[in-house]
Order: C-alpha cells, then structure tokens, then sequence
C-alpha cells in the first residue's frame, strides 16, 4: 500500500476477518453514540430562532431584531446566547480528558453508557429550564454526556471492525451524527410554531440518549480492552464473534495479550508517554486533525445554519427548511464515504473534500458581498439566497465526505494500545476546545467580518488541505497494531519513530 509515496505491507493476512452480522449490528449500535451528538448540534440553532424561547431567555436580540437600522450579519451577536450554545463544549473537553481513564479502568462500553445517562439527565432539565442558570447547568450536563461518548464510540469501532473495513465501519459514527443533525432540524420545523415548542425540541433529547443507552447494554466491549482489564475469556468471545465463527482468531488474540502485558510492565502514565519523542507524530495529529476540522467551518455553520440563513434572506420557516437540506446533502455525503474511504484511502478524500470546500466558501463569500455589499446593509434577494443555499450544499458535501469522518477515524486508529484512550481523549478535547472558542465568537466574527467570514474559513482550508498533502500518512488497512509501519515508512515522521 502506498503511504505518501512509500509501500506498507498491510500485515492484514495474520488479523483476517470477515463482515460478520454481529459485528455489523454491533457497530450500528455503538455509532448510535452519536445521535446525541448530532441532535444537540441541530436543536440548538433552531431552538435559538424561536421567538418565544429568546423572548424569555434572551430577550435582548429580540430588540436587536426589531430595530431597523441593524446590520443583517449583527442581529444575533450576543455573548449570553453563545453561551447557551458553547457551554456545552468547555464541559466536554472536562469530560474526554477524564474519559481516558475511566474508558481504560471501565471499558469503551460502559463509558457509552456513563455517557448517555449523563446527557439524558441534562436533556431533561434543558427541556424544564425557568430561567438561563437551569439551562447552562443542562447544557454542562449534556457536555459531560458527548465528552464521554466521542471519546469511547470512536474507539470501539476501531477496535471491534476488520481492519479491511474499519473505515467504513467508522464513518458510521458520523453518519448517526448527521442523522440526529436532520432529525432535530426536522423537530425544530414542526415545533417552531407553538409557544412551547422550544421544550419539545430541547427535551426530546432524552429520546436519542435512551436509544443510545439501552443500545449499549446489549453489546460486548472490544476485545482489546477486555484483554486489558485482564477478563480474556470475555475477549476471546467477543472476538470470534466480530471476526466469524470460521476465523481463527488465536494469533490476534495473542497479539493483543502480548501489547497489553509490555504495557503493563512498563507501567508509565499514559499522559506522560504521549508526549515522549517517538509518538511526535501522533501527538501532532491528536492535536491537528479535531483542530483543522472545527476551522472548516462546519459545526458553527450547523449550529447557527437557521440563523444564518435567516441572514441572508431567508424567512424563519424558508431558514429552518434550508437547514434540513443541508443536513440532509450531508448525511448523504457521509453515505458516499462509506464506500470510498476503504477503496481509495484516507487522504484522496482529504484532497477532493478540501478543494471542494474552498471552492464553496469562497463562491459564497463572492456572492454574498455581491449581493448585500461590503457593510452588509442591503437586502439580498430570493434568487441570490438560494444560490447561497447551493453554495452550502457543495460545501457540505465535501465536508461530509472528508474532514467529517476522518476526524474520527485518524485519531481512532494511529494510536498504539498504551496510548489509545490517552490520544483519543486529547483529540476529543482539542475538538471541543476549538468548539468552545469558535461556538462562542462566530456571532461576533459574522458581524464584523461578515461575508468575509467565509474567506477566513476558506483560508484554513487551504492551510489543511496541504497539511493533509504533507503530513497525514494513507492508514487504509493497516491493522491497528501494525500502525506503526505507516510512521516509519513517511518521509517526514520517519525520523522520529522506532521500531515497537
């Protein structure tokens, strides 16, 4: 297999194993971890459009919007509603530091379930919230909820799919994120109406997380982790069911015992090994891979996409269905990765993605300033605002099947056994960290910089789409404890890595 230019042997022939219908609905039900995801990140934009909620929580942009001399980027900057949207993602970053150790002591499994109980909680007191104080407490609740699930769901899949398909297996964690973007824009379009519609949207999260929970009491933790906490005949189960009854799985069984007790013996903190010279290039995409994702632009588009389309022209219900298709473009997106991650590889859809994503951002930034003008003060027409909408969706599409899966599925792969959780938690924090911070100023930089803003996106794109070029190695099929071959045949981190 070629790696940035290199052959790596895949060594997959002593690791086989076959698409089981085990594995299959174990991996479905494991991905469900990221409904809760999805469904918050949809809910929340459109729940910041309906005037009954913001007259009782924020009643200030209510005001904003009812003067006539604001700027159409400016109606919506206000810190305390960022705040309402952006204190879930401080609590998350918390709660997948945190996640490291108690996914290693507990099992990627039951941290799921932590995980989901924890957000089913907040949900309910979102959906009950008298005042902005109740609702911050559900959003930190709901935080700790993500925080553990993103950090053990990317992991189990990992763990648990053949190497073959482990890509394919993992873009269903994205895919069940988009589905619960759709569905919550879905609810928001049917509830936006009614007075009480805001608690409908907010506390039918409890709906998701139950799915998710109870989903996870019904499946097995991954072999490696079983085989960590020492439990090996639960681990020789588990992996004969993932691989096939046919399948002998004696040599991979060996192979993870053999990695678990090196580790062991060792015995070193985790956090401290991570950052020693040999794991360099690790460390670089731990931290790079969740920080170029959030600088695309999505998540702060799909959080505020009702609001933004209301910006450029839409009316409340128009912006509410524009926000459905673009979720929508990208659920289908992520359907297409499915097929095209594990047969092309990792970084052609880095490529192709970023290209198309640039080319999307700076189309609408072009059409925005064309139409409103450089302060942003004149109305944009139907016409213009649709096309914006297609804009979008070319942009959606291209993140869908790049930067959206394989922000979950590098970090989930490349790290070795005695860093695993450690690497997976860093890189869920440094997502939520980016979150927090872009989350919380996106208002204020799309009143300031208006059309620009989608310049400014559009120059990170750049910038990751070379990164992807230079520094991110092919990891299609490579088992997981084979990974290391990938650092040691690239022309840059090869310098920095030894043998295992």
């Amino acid at each position: 297999m070629a790696v940035g230019g290199f052959a790596v042997d895949n060594g997959s022939g002593a690791f086989s194993g076959q698409v089981t219908a085990s594995v299959v609905i174990t991996c479905i039900v494991a991905a469900s971890g990221g409904l809760i995801f999805g469904y918050d990140i949809g809910i929340s934009g459109g729940v910041t459009t309906m005037q009954p909620f913001l007259k009782k929580f924020f009643p200030e942009v209510m005001r904003k919007a009812a003067a006539a001399k604001t700027n159409v980027y400016c109606v919506y900057d206000s810190h305390v509603l960022t705040a309402f949207t952006s204190s879930l993602y401080i609590a998350g970053l918390a709660a997948s530091l945190v996640a490291s150790r108690l996914s290693r002591s507990v099992g990627r499994r039951n941290t799921m379930i932590i995980g989901g109980l924890t957000f089913l909680v907040g949900a309910a007191l979102n959906g009950g919230a008298e005042n902005v104080a109740m609702l911050i407490l559900g959003r930190i609740l709901l935080g700790f909820g993500v925080g553990f699930t993103n950090q053990a769901t990317p992991i189990y899949l990992a763990e648990i799919a053949p190497p073959k398909w482990r890509g394919a297996f993992n873009t269903s964690f994205q895919f069940f994120i988009a589905i619960g973007v759709v569905v919550a824009n879905c609810l928001n379009y049917g509830t936006a109406k009614l007075s009480w519609g805001w608690r409908l949207s907010l506390g039918l999260a409890i709906v998701p997380s139950v799915v998710m929970t109870m989903g996870a009491f019904l499946i097995s933790d991954t072999p490696s982790s079983l085989v960590e906490r020492g439990k090996l005949a639960q681990a020789r189960d588990s992996l004969q069911k993932a691989r096939g009854k046919d399948i002998d799985i004696e040599p991979e069984l060996a192979e993870l015992i053999k990695i678990s007790e090196t580790v062991k013996a060792m015995n070193e903190e985790p956090f401290v090994t991570i950052f020693e010279r040999q794991y360099r290039p690790h460390l670089v995409m731990a931290f790079a891979i969740p920080f170029f994702q959030q600088l695309t632009g999505i998540n702060v588009i799909a959080f505020y996409a009702p609001i933004l389309f209301q910006a450029v022209g839409f009316g409340s219900d128009s912006a509410l269905i524009a926000s459905i298709i673009l979720g929508l473009v990208n659920l289908g997106s992520t359907l297409v990765s499915t097929y095209v991650v594990d047969r092309y590889g990792r970084r052609f859809l880095f490529i192709e993605g970023g290209t198309q994503m640039i080319i999307g951002q700076v189309a609408v930034a072009c059409v925005l300033v064309a139409t409103t003008g450089v302060s942003g003060t004149k109305e944009i027409s139907k016409g213009y605002a649709v096309l914006v909408l297609v804009l979008m969706c070319i942009y959606a599409a291209g993140f869908g099947w790049s930067w959206g899966i394989l922000n979950w599925l590098i970090p989930s792969e490349i790290f070795p056994m005695k860093i695993r959780t450690t690497g997976q938690s860093i890189s869920v924090a440094i997502n939520f960290a980016t979150t927090f911070v872009l989350a919380q100023t996106f208002l204020s930089i799309l009143c300031h910089f208006k059309f620009a803003t989608f310049l400014f996106y559009a120059g990170w794109l750049i910038a990751m789409t070379i990164f992807a070029i230079l520094f991110v190695p092919e990891t299609k099929g490579i088992p997981l404890e084979s990974m290391y071959q990938v650092w040691q045949k690239h022309w840059f981190w090869r310098r920095f890595v030894s043998l295992p």
